[in-house]
């Protein structure tokens, strides 16, 4: 049974590794307290700050981002003190929900509801590149976001824009006019090395990467957000992909089997 656990106590923590330590056919893919590292935005990037990537093809980071859990009305005084330029992108704390806010002024924050995270917002053209991994396998798929700010948006406009969801199924730009140098995908080499950290860091084998390309440049990405067992159906080959993935981990399992099999004779 494939099926992700995105609402977990300690006690359903404690309820499946007994069931898999009496039940050991079955495999329980990626560990409940992984995954709740991905449920939360103040933690979910924090392993890519981590990343040193410079020398890879590109160099990957995460936009200054501020977590807050306090007085609506003293949040422009915490994000002057931390630093984070305007505009904004205002994200729920719990990542299972996807609506998202841009504050373009100091003034407009003090209408957000925390708990939330607060990231400043990239140019990026207004395209951004999912990254889906399942296993070792990766598909990048290009998707409308948010359009490019300049300062003359900053002067004319003012409040808090809410949007239920920056990218969507029917926001897909595989097929749009765009840009060459906005449109280029991230480089490959960079993708499978960015995936395989965050394989062992995490501890996972299904998630998604939302990154951009800081506008007018080539090798400079953003992470901005990552979703745990996000919605696969919208990957290109997702059954092709799937099913080699849950082949890969029968044969890891009778590998591991046959070895103990061997160890134990002798």
């Amino acid at each position: 049974m494939l099926k992700p656990l995105l609402n977990f106590s300690l006690r359903d923590m404690f309820n499946i590794f007994e069931y898999r330590d009496t039940h050991p056919e079955v495999t329980v893919l990626d560990p409940p307290g992984a995954i709740e590292h991905l449920l939360n935005r103040q933690s979910m990037l924090q392993e890519v700050s981590k990343l040193d990537l410079a020398d890879c093809h590109g160099k990957v980071g995460v936009p200054k981002q501020l977590f807050v859990n306090t007085d609506p009305l003293s949040i422009p005084a915490a994000v002057m003190r931390a630093g984070l330029s305007l505009p904004l992108v205002a994200k729920p704390l719990v990542a299972k929900s996807h609506e998202l806010s841009l504050a373009y002024d100091s003034a407009s924050l003090t209408k957000l509801e925390p708990p939330l995270v607060l990231q400043e917002f990239v140019n990026h053209g207004g395209v951004l590149f999912k990254v889906y991994i399942v296993g070792d396998a990766i598909r990048v798929v290009r998707r409308f976001s948010l359009p490019n700010v300049d300062e003359g948006d900053l002067s004319n406009n003012a409040g808090v824009f809410r949007f239920p969801r920056v990218s969507c199924a029917a926001a897909t730009a595989e097929d749009a006019d765009l840009d060459p140098h906005v449109a280029e995908l991230p480089p490959r080499p960079l993708l499978e090395i960015l995936a395989r950290e965050l394989r062992r860091r995490l501890g996972l084998r299904l998630f998604n990467i939302d990154m951009i390309r800081e506008h007018g440049t080539r090798d400079r990405f953003y992470v901005i957000d990552m979703n745990y067992f996000p919605g696969y159906g919208k990957m290109p080959g997702y059954e092709h992909v799937f099913t080699d993935f849950l082949l890969s981990l029968d044969q890891q399992k009778e590998y591991k089997r046959r070895l103990g099999y061997t160890s134990g004779e002798g």
